[in-house]
């Protein structure tokens, strides 16, 4: 059964750091385009990064450009979503989601395959 997992959340201050992990089971990551998304209280799923299946090109929304940086690691079947400098404006729970495509996007409705979100809370 294919599930994916998220860790690595959690509470830190303005300025600080956090990385973010997404593990598949049940299938492998090498082919599957994945992303990253984000959801605050009260808005709409917001993706953030995500990095094709093959040439391993990334995309990323503009606000977190310079700050994050998305990457895979095939041989431990995970993703990763290194966040810092962090503002309370990126609290959110963060989601991890993959699709069978070549090229990434950051449209929620691209993928089929979710995790079940880690929080992430900014604040001092």
């Amino acid at each position: 059964q294919l599930q994916l997992v998220e860790s690595g959340g959690g509470l830190v201050q303005p300025g600080g750091s956090l990385r973010l992990s997404c593990t598949a089971s049940g299938f492998t990551l090498d082919f599957y385009a994945i992303a990253w998304f984000r959801q605050a209280p009260g808005k709409e799923r917001q993706g953030v990064s995500c990095i094709s299946s093959t040439s391993g090109s990334t995309t990323y929304t503009d606000s977190v450009k310079g700050r994050f940086t998305i990457s895979r690691d095939n041989a431990e079947n995970t993703v990763y979503l290194q966040m810092n400098n962090l503002k309370p404006e990126d609290t959110a729970v963060y989601y991890c989601a993959v699709e069978p495509l070549t090229s990434c996007t950051l449209v929620a409705g691209s993928y089929d395959y979710w995790g079940q979100g880690t929080q992430v809370t900014v604040s001092s």
